[in-house]
């Protein structure tokens, strides 16, 4: 810890010293002079209402008058544009002086204002004062706002796609928001990928302990993906990048809100909506939202083991069946206490219960030439999972009175409760097909999770084309798991405990990061953005039944990150990147507990496990064209060092003392995966929009260490494209489809978001046979104001979105083949209502119009 404070204090100081003018520099001060010795002008003032209160974010544009060598004549060009403050406050530095200008002001319901400001060598300082605004009677009679807001935005550092255009997930929860989402693969389990990886899931910029299929798609408003994170974002997350997900918050004036529900034909339905204020120092936000789901699914497997000493085929047929719901709540107010400081806080519930059901009826024959049947089975599975949680966010935010500068505090806690049972009932039959044994295995598990992070951040722009921005986080989760397994053998009437099966423990994760960054501009069209980021980590892990103890301290490491940023003539822009993340090795792949709660899958952590190290380059070049069309293509690179990843091995199950295939991690030499990706967004008509994404990539893992060849690299591609039509009558149609050809099994160290229970499968060697979807979706708008929307989808229209796979590992091979809920029709209605007062124009949300997010070249 001593280690930590040390380096925080180092890296404060460092911010202290640049923040700092060279002596006898103006530093970019108002009323001192630029590196050419001219006088640098500084023009600030005040947006009042008719009734003298300061008016928030209020347009103010300093046009700035020069003389056109072609017209030969003065014209006025844009010399800066902003907003004012929530106390009505403005300012315009680093101004030119002499010069003539003009200052323009606008905002809806009010008349513009228009006013000459004149700079000179001795007045290089000109304070406007308060300047009133006079409400507009004309913009305030029958005020019909018509605002299309794109479906995705791209920067160079991030795609943000907006909810709202994505009509097929409408009713679903976050799984089916991904599926439409550049970039991002989601399996039939709702596991995402990002280029090939699992990335860190995040919430309002926060980690969770969330899953995608317990946020519903209603509560949605943006989801953010971030490939290559900078020095502010934290390391952790190894090779993969940050999806994160913003959540609907009050950003309207006045009252608003709706109501949303669906039903598929599966039925499974959902009701749920939200409720937005905002009204003096008051900003006060719900929702509400119960979600019901009735999933289906069926597979196969087709397995065969050399290793044993008789060897066998093992053939599965799999249904299963998923039932359950959840109820999220979540309740947010900020308070202004000053024009310049907001108090926000927030709590989020959550409560659910699933009951998934599961058969599989498997065959094992020896693969003798007789071909003599050894066994005939069926395997039913029955389980109740439940979950409740419970989160809360508080937070602080104040601006200075320098535009820009501004330091927050956020508190934000996650935890919650689970219990599982679980009933495995093995049917053996005869070879007249009679049932000739029963064997039981029952699991039943409790545990609580708690995940909480401290942070503070500060910014200060020194002048205007330097900004530095520090800050320091704490992540401390604490988990507790208990799990008791017995089974009933055949013939048997009582269930015997299994020890060697039976594990609770307890575990503590700390991390604590600190962070400096400095960004600013060159030249007009030379951007930059350097960042260096500090991580210590430890954990402590203890199984409560034999008291052993397992612990770790990571020491403090440096993760730098670089950002350049060069604009082209005719909108376009070239960007490269280089960072550097770390993926630590969590408790679960660390202790050396074989988990035997499933026959088909048994695990085992590894207590030798390293931490691995990425670094991450990436070349981007944007291009804006007329009418709307935007095109991103980025080469990127990746090369991991000791790679975390699954493996499958021989050992003895300590249960039956036969030879068993146990699934572990281990640490690989490295890995390597680069590619290419285009991102294109298109307005071809004024009713026709299309958004292409196309991500070519290559990897290759380095596992000479381990008992096994490298797996040979391959060229894989994976693509999305989407297309929005407007049609009369208040007609919207949704047409989608993504395409994955033949790829390697991906890297499986990251997050995982699939259910719990599935056929055996493999995650050594092998790769992933080439599949496709289509969806489709309907929407119709009644009433005024389009208020009533009606959503008809049609999700994986002709039942390819398959999971179909080959492994391979020691003494093996291994097809496996799934598909989950095909062909799914969801129906979903939405009301929209609310009232916008003008006269509540006066403040803004703490996060909602800050430049959050937009941490690159500004």
């Amino acid at each position: 810890m001593q280690k930590l404070y040390t380096l925080v204090l180092a890296l404060l100081v460092a911010v202290a010293g640049i923040a700092q003018p060279p002596a006898g520099m103006g530093g970019g001060r108002p009323g001192g002079f630029n590196g050419a010795g001219m006088p640098i002008g500084h023009v600030f003032g005040k947006v009042t209402d008719p009734n003298g209160k300061g008016l928030a974010d209020a347009s103010v544009i300093l046009l700035q008058s020069k003389f056109d060598t072609v017209a030969k004549k003065p014209k006025d060009v844009l010399f800066k544009a902003l907003v004012s403050r929530s106390n009505g406050d403005f300012s315009f530095e680093s101004v030119p002086a002499p010069g003539k200008f003009t200052l323009k002001i606008s905002m809806v319901g009010y008349a513009p204002v228009e006013q000459a400001v004149t700079l000179s060598p001795s007045a290089a300082e000109k304070d406007l004062g308060s300047i009133g605004m006079k409400a507009d009677a004309t913009q305030l009679q029958d005020v019909t706002v018509v605002a299309t807001k794109p479906g995705m935005t791209l920067d160079i550092d991030k795609k943000t796609f907006s909810v709202d255009k994505n009509i097929v997930s409408a009713g679903g929860t976050a799984i089916d928001v991904m599926r439409n989402v550049p970039s991002l693969q989601v399996d039939i389990d709702g596991n995402v990928k990002l280029r090939n990886a699992s990335p860190q899931l995040y919430i309002d910029g926060r980690p969770t302990t969330l899953t995608l299929d317990q946020i519903p798609a209603d509560a949605i408003e943006t989801v953010e993906v971030i490939t290559n994170p900078s020095a502010k974002y934290d390391a952790s997350g190894g090779n993969a990048g940050i999806l994160n997900i913003v959540l609907k918050k009050n950003k309207k004036t006045g009252y608003n809100g709706s109501i949303n529900s669906a039903v598929d034909r599966f039925g499974g339905w959902n009701l749920g909506g939200n409720l937005n204020l905002r009204q003096d120092k008051f900003n006060i936000s719900a929702a509400l939202m119960s979600n019901q789901m009735r999933g289906r699914g069926i597979g196969n497997t087709e397995r065969y083991n050399y290793g044993g000493e008789v060897p066998v085929s093992i053939f599965q047929d799999n249904t299963n069946r998923n039932k359950g719901g959840f109820l999220f709540g979540r309740l947010g107010v900020d308070y202004f206490i000053t024009n310049r400081t907001t108090l926000s806080a927030g709590v989020t519930r959550m409560r659910g219960r699933f009951r998934p059901s599961d058969n599989i009826s498997f065959t094992t024959d020896s693969l003798y030439p007789s071909g003599t049947l050894s066994t005939l089975a069926d395997r039913a599975s029955n389980s109740t999972r439940e979950f409740n949680g419970l989160g809360l966010q508080a937070g602080m935010k104040h601006n200075f009175k320098k535009t820009g500068e501004e330091l927050t505090f956020d508190v934000n806690s996650f935890g919650g409760k689970n219990e599982g049972d679980a009933l495995y009932t093995t049917s053996y039959y005869t070879k007249t097909g009679t049932v000739g044994s029963i064997q039981q295995q029952r699991n039943i598990s409790d545990g609580t999770n708690r995940f909480t992070t401290i942070q503070t951040d500060y910014a200060n722009p020194i002048n205007g084309k330097l900004k530095i921005e520090t800050g320091l986080r704490a992540q401390i989760n604490n988990l507790k798991s208990n799990n008791y397994n017995a089974i009933k053998y055949p013939g048997s009437d009582e269930f015997v405990p299994l020890p060697m099966a039976t594990a609770n423990y307890k575990n503590r994760n700390n991390v604590y990061a600190a962070y400096v960054t400095a960004s600013g501009k060159l030249s007009e069209t030379f951007g930059y953005n350097i960042g260096l980021r500090a991580e210590r980590s430890d954990y402590t892990g203890t199984l409560l039944n034999s008291g052993q103890q397992f612990s770790n301290n990571y020491p403090v490491s440096l993760f730098p990150s670089l950002f350049l940023s060069k604009k082209l003539k005719n909108d376009q822009e070239l960007q490269v990147s280089v960072t550097r993340r770390v993926n630590r090795p969590n408790f679960f792949q660390l202790i050396p507990y074989t988990d035997y709660t499933d026959s088909l899958n048994i695990t085992r952590g590894n207590p030798n496990l390293v931490p691995e190290f990425t670094t991450s380059a990436e070349l981007s070049y944007s291009k804006k064209f007329a009418g709307n069309n935007t095109l991103l293509v980025s080469a990127y690179y990746k090369y991991t060092d000791n790679l975390l990843t699954r493996y499958v091995d021989t050992a003895e199950n300590e249960i039956s003392g036969k030879t068993d295939y146990i699934t572990t991690y281990v640490n690989a030499n490295s890995s390597i995966a680069y590619g290419l990706e285009l991102t294109s967004i298109n307005t071809l008509t004024k009713w026709w929009d299309m958004t292409t994404n196309v991500n070519l990539y290559n990897s290759r893992i380095n596992i000479e260490n381990l008992k096994t060849a490298s797996q040979d690299p391959m060229w894989s591609m994976f693509a999305k494209w989407n297309n929005n039509f407007k049609l009369p009558s208040k007609f919207m149609v949704q047409l989608s489809a993504d395409f994955q050809s033949k790829t390697n099994l991906p890297i499986t160290s990251g997050q995982q978001w699939g259910p719990p229970m599935a056929q055996a499968q493999s995650s050594s060697q092998g790769y992933i046979r080439p599949f496709w979807g289509i969806d489709l979706a309907v929407k119709r708008s009644f009433l005024k104001d389009n208020a009533l929307t009606a959503t008809l989808s049609f999700n994986d229209i002709f039942r390819t979105r398959k999971s179909d796979q080959y492994s391979e590992g020691v003494n093996f091979y291994q097809n496996y083949y799934r598909l989950n809920n095909p062909q799914m029709v969801r129906l979903g209605v939405s009301y929209r209502f609310g009232k916008i007062d003008m006269n509540l124009f006066k403040r803004q949300n703490m996060k909602a119009n800050s430049n959050e997010g937009m941490q690159m070249m500004q």
